[in-house]
């Protein structure tokens, strides 16, 4: 048998400026694609999971364009590492490629896979593609990572200034494809999973909408966002091209894009976030139990329109405007003061955009107990939030079409009384 090399697809679905497939391309091995479903991730998700879905069709779409340059996507399902040993025992290998992994799970899977690996005399080469500047790029002088934002962003547009970030030209060396005929895929009942269409977002950013990024993204019933984070989750699209772009269009745009990173690097170097709040004194949050506030809130029938239209948007589509975001995780944990592990999970549930640095980073911002949180007392008025953003009820109505009839939800709290309760609660707190 004669060596190659395999290139294995995770969080980067696509063959133009991908680094790691990049160096693969270049090695002088004929380079096999490879994508696992991870049985150890399959097993902790539902079977409506959206973002199963979301992954088939980028496979599917993967494969097809491998198969066009006379190779093909090798599909498996099982353990990582058993996989691997499958994969040695049936072709010559000598070298495996990917790009790098920052969540703790997939620090875990890589080092075990490494390990595997090397004991077999095969090294498993890592590199940076799923953000601009890696989690141990953008330090302070002391060489201690960043915990607020602002600082965190300074230093990074500096660096950004000076690194000359260009595209990787993967797409130029794909004769280097290892040349096969398709092999059988996996579908998605044979996972134990269901097809649920979702309005998949196109994988592209239009200019139009980033040029007025700044003046509509806080309107819901505008479209006025990018809808690209289950792209740059996923990577069907480069984060350097759709930072370059932000750059020269829309500097708001970037920041967000800033913003993304900085929570990758907070839950790589603080990965207790996962659990628990990154600022320990909130361990002892007096938060309620209340299954039946949170499950009203899950519906969208807290009687409070802003809320609730954005709850059944998520509910429906898999996605929920960012502003709206923001109001619905605030209501739950300053209105109801539920604990906001319950309102991220429920988001882990539902978003076909999630992403676990930045649901987790926003959620804990929202709750007031993060690295670079709300202060505790900005609890948002949903009722002002709704004049503000949504002053003609357009997406209030898209969503919550019965809001001014007999049918619709009685608040669930007062927003004054709740907002004292939850002020007293974060004082303990704080005392």
């Amino acid at each position: 048998m004669h060596p190659i090399g395999i290139f294995w697809f995770r969080r980067d679905f696509r063959i133009h400026d991908n680094c790691g497939l990049y160096h693969a391309l270049r090695s002088n091995l004929p380079i096999l694609p490879i994508f696992i479903w991870d049985s150890d991730i399959l097993a902790y998700l539902q079977p409506n999971n959206p973002r199963v879905y979301f992954i088939n069709l980028a496979i599917y779409k993967l494969d097809k364009e491998l198969q066009q340059l006379q190779s093909a996507l090798l599909i498996f399902q099982g353990k990582t590492t058993e996989v691997f040993a499958k994969i040695l025992a049936k072709y010559s290998v000598a070298a495996v490629f990917a790009n790098e992994d920052y969540e703790p799970y997939g620090l875990e899977r890589d080092l075990q896979v490494q390990k595997m690996l090397q004991s077999k005399g095969i090294p498993l080469q890592l590199f940076q593609d799923h953000v601009i500047f890696g989690p141990n790029a953008v330090l302070k002088k002391d060489q201690q990572p960043y915990k607020i934002y602002t600082a965190y962003a300074k230093q990074w547009k500096k660096q950004w200034a000076l690194a000359k970030i260009k595209p990787y030209s993967s797409e130029n060396f794909t004769s280097n494809f290892y040349q096969t005929k398709p092999f059988p895929g996996i579908g998605l009942t044979k996972l134990g999973f269901q097809s649920i269409p979702l309005p998949i977002p196109k994988a592209e950013m239009d200019i139009a909408v980033l040029k007025k990024y700044a003046e509509n993204r806080n309107f819901p019933s505008i479209q006025g966002t990018s809808r690209l984070g289950v792209h740059l989750r996923f990577g069907t699209i480069s984060i350097r091209n759709l930072a370059l772009l932000a750059s020269q269009s829309s500097p708001i745009f970037l920041n967000e894009l800033i913003w993304r990173e900085f929570f990758c690097q907070i839950l790589y170097h603080f990965p207790h976030v996962v659990h628990e709040p990154f600022r320990t004194m909130f361990q002892n949050m007096p938060w309620r139990d209340s299954k039946e506030d949170f499950e009203r809130w899950c519906q969208g029938q807290t009687g409070y329109p802003m809320v609730d239209a954005g709850m059944r948007e998520l509910n429906q589509t898999g996605y929920m405007h960012n502003r709206v975001r923001m109001i619905t995780a605030s209501f739950l944990t300053k209105h109801l003061l539920l604990p906001w592990q319950w309102g991220e999970s429920y988001f882990k549930q539902k978003l076909l955009d999630y992403e676990l640095s930045s649901n987790n980073g926003n959620w804990q911002w929202s709750a007031g107990c993060g690295c670079d949180a709300a202060p505790y007392f900005r609890i948002f008025n949903p009722t002002l939030q709704q004049k503000k953003f949504d002053p003609k009820l357009s997406y209030v109505q898209t969503w919550v079409p019965e809001v001014f009839t007999q049918q619709y939800a009685k608040e669930i709290v007062n927003h004054s009384q709740a907002s004292m309760r939850a002020l007293r609660a974060y004082a303990k707190i704080k005392a």
